[in-house]
Formats: structure tokens, sequence, C-alpha cells
């Protein structure tokens, strides 16, 4: 779409007019053949003109110009199509487990395949990533140490693509849910987004964290940071695989979020359904329309109508001149009665 950015310049398209009609033309003394019978003089001439009003074709150029410099200096510019962006309105990290107990044969796929437990929590996961558009999403995984997979990025397709790439016992076969949590929290430090959220997945007791998940928990409460765990596997394992529900709703309940227990991958993705509802996304976006500065155009074709111009005067004196009958003729003028022979 065509704009103009100073389109206030066009206003000033009569101002050549005003300044004809209100300043009146200097008038200039020449030295001249004053007769009594100038006009008996001008009428036994054979060809004779009068020169007191510019052609029309001068006119017309000199109009024409102007009215391209003044489309010039109003700046016309070329709308392109929006381009829209969304901002980020939230950091959304993930803390996965990936402790020798992921890999138990209890959940079932999409096509009703028995998978392991990080191949269920990995399809739900991705469809649910798939459905963040405006947050910035960063991915932990954790066993013996936690480790940053994914740093916050608002390009899900590339959380996406390294979220498929984790495998059990990378990180270690134990549970430091508690060191996961701290390094969310670093994490977060850098952050800006209005809100902050983490949501930590396993399936086992915390057996190899310096800080406790509760102390960690804590901490993440004063930096206004919600924790939302989700529990899934077997409750009924003992020993160092129990799955201790009480330190996950803790770790919820300290930082003002929720705990889930899913059973099977049915119930897996009702807690990500759950938690997309109670994590509601404000999206905000910005748009931005290009512009290209089109200026050059006017101000080309009135150098091009002005230099036509210019060639066609030259040319039409040439032409003249080159006439092998010219005659003498005598311009006539009519204010100062002034008489001056000239070549035509």
């Amino acid at each position: 779409m065509l704009t103009f950015s100073h389109i206030w310049m066009l206003a000033l398209a009569p101002l050549p007019i005003a300044v004809r009609w209100l300043i009146p033309p200097r008038e200039q003394t020449f030295a001249a053949v004053r007769v009594p019978f100038l006009s008996r003089l001008a009428a036994a001439t054979s060809e004779s003109s009068v020169a007191t009003q510019p052609s029309n074709v001068s006119l017309w150029v000199s109009g024409t110009v102007w009215l391209l410099i003044l489309i010039a200096l109003a700046r016309p510019q070329w709308l392109e199509p929006p381009i829209e962006r969304t901002i980020p309105t939230r950091d959304l990290l993930l803390l996965v487990d990936l402790s020798g107990s992921m890999e138990q044969k209890d959940f079932t796929n999409t096509a009703g395949q028995t998978v392991t437990r990080l191949a269920a929590a990995k399809e739900v996961l991705g469809e649910f990533l798939s459905q963040r558009k405006g947050d910035r999403v960063g991915l932990v995984v954790f066993g013996n140490a936690p480790f940053l997979q994914v740093p916050f990025t608002a390009d899900l397709d590339l959380c996406l693509e390294l979220l498929d790439q984790i495998e059990v016992r990378m990180a270690g076969p134990r549970t430091a849910l508690g060191d996961a949590i701290g390094l969310g929290v670093q994490l977060f430090e850098n952050s800006d987004a209005p809100t902050k959220t983490m949501i930590a997945l396993t399936d086992g007791n915390d057996t190899g964290s310096s800080v406790p998940p509760a102390e960690a928990a804590r901490v993440a409460q004063d930096r206004d940071i919600t924790i939302h765990t989700v529990a899934i596997g077997d409750p009924t394992t003992v020993g160092e695989e129990k799955l201790d529900q009480q330190a996950l709703q803790d770790v919820a309940e300290e930082t003002g979020g929720d705990f889930f227990l899913a059973l099977n991958r049915k119930e897996l993705a009702t807690i990500y359904q759950r938690l997309d509802e109670i994590e509601t996304r404000d999206v905000k976006t910005v748009s931005y329309r290009p512009r290209q500065d089109l200026y050059y155009w006017p101000l080309a074709c009135a150098l091009l109508v002005s230099l036509a111009a210019h060639a066609w005067k030259i040319l039409a004196e040439q032409v003249r001149s080159a006439r092998p009958n010219s005659t003498r003729r005598l311009r006539v003028n009519t204010r100062t009665f002034e008489l001056e022979t000239v070549e035509q």
C-alpha cells in the first residue's frame, strides 16, 4: 500500500501561484530606441512577437517539476504486509527425571503399544509443548546431577527436537530432584518474564541431591517461582525407587503449585491438559510493517523532465538557426516600448 510520511508537504503545491499573485514582477530598464510610431512599426514588420509572458510549455514544465519535488519531499513509502512477532509472557522450565526406573515398561503409547515411562512422558510432553505458543521453554534433565538440555527459548521446534534426544540414565541412575530445582532457580535469575513456572516429572524419591527438594522449593518460592510436580509410575514401589509422593506434594504446596499422580499414559495426558488450563497464557504480539522509501522515483522523474525540456529548447534553437531563409524580427516589450532585433 502506498502512503506518505509527510503528506502535508503537498499543501505547498499552490505556493508558486500565490507568489506570482502577491509579488509583482521586478521591472528592469534597458537602453532602447524610443519611437512615437511603435504600433505602426510593429504592424509593418513581417514577423513580430510580444515577449511579455513565458511560454505555456515553460509553465507546464516548471509546474510538473515543482509537483514532483513536493511528492519526493512528502516521502512516499510502500507498506509491506505486516510481520507479527509473539512476545513471550512466561518462562516455563521442564524438569525430567532420567533415573534408571524410567525404563520400566508399564505405560502405553497412542498406538496402544507398551513403552517405557520415559517414552510415554516424551510423547505427552511433546503434545504439551506444541501448545505453548507465547512461552519461552527450557528443559533440565536430572539423574545423579541436573543438566541443562535446552536453555530458555521461544523456538518450540528446537525444544521438541532436543526433548526427543534424551535417554534413560544419560544423567546417571539416581534421582537428584532437589539439585534440579536449584539449577532451575539459577536459570530464572536472568529471566525478566512476569510469570515463572517449573514442571517437575519424576518416578522416584530424591536419592542424590545436596539440597533437599523442600529447601530448594522454599528458595524458589522466594523468587516467585511456581512449581507443579507430576509423579508417574507405581506408588506401591518400595526401596530406593519408591515414589515419594509426600515430598512432591510439599514442593508443590510450598510454591503455590499443584501435585499430580499419573499411573498410566491417559492420566499423564490428562494432567498436562489440566496444567495447560492452570497455566493460562496471555499471548502478546507485536505487528510491524516494513516501509520502503520511494522518494527517488519522483526526484528522478523531475530530473528527466527538466533535462528533456532543456534539450528540446536547445534542439529548437539549433533547428531555427539552421534555416536557409532566416529572417530578422522585432521583439517588442510593451512595458518599456523597447525594440530588439533578434535572429529568427
